[in-house]
């Protein structure tokens, strides 16, 4: 079963920049859809950034120009780099993915039927 694995979390000013890893194993990143999903508390889950197996992107409008994602196929794993944060792009991340091509690249949190553990980033003023 495949497994996520992130890191990369942490406390920055706005402003500040941060990037994520998300490390697959037992499956490979090229052969799966990714997304980088986060939710706030008492807040529903939000797709941010998503990539398809073509390496097609999709972002969510607010992060777009300041979030990249992508991925290096040789390591295995999905980055996000996230630049200019805001105060209000504090949340927990979590890694997603579903093999099912039919929804890959959407924002959609319910389509990723595999999570990480989340990592948690606060962006202060």
């Amino acid at each position: 079963q495949v497994h996520l694995q992130e890191s990369g979390g942490g406390s920055v000013q706005a402003g500040g920049l941060l990037k994520f890893i998300c490390q697959v194993s037992k499956d490979t990143v090229s052969d799966r859809c990714m997304a980088w999903i986060r939710q706030t508390p008492g807040k529903e889950r939000e797709g941010v950034a998503a990539i398809d197996h073509d390496d097609f992107t999709n972002y969510k409008k607010s992060v777009e120009g300041r979030f990249t994602v992508s991925k290096d196929k040789t390591k295995n794993v999905l980055y996000l780099e996230m630049n200019f944060l805001k105060p209000e792009d504090t949340a927990m991340y979590y890694c997603a993915s579903v093999r099912n091509y039919a929804y890959c690249a959407t924002l959609l949190a319910h389509f990723y039927d595999t999570w990480g553990q989340g990592t948690q980033v606060t962006v202060s003023t």
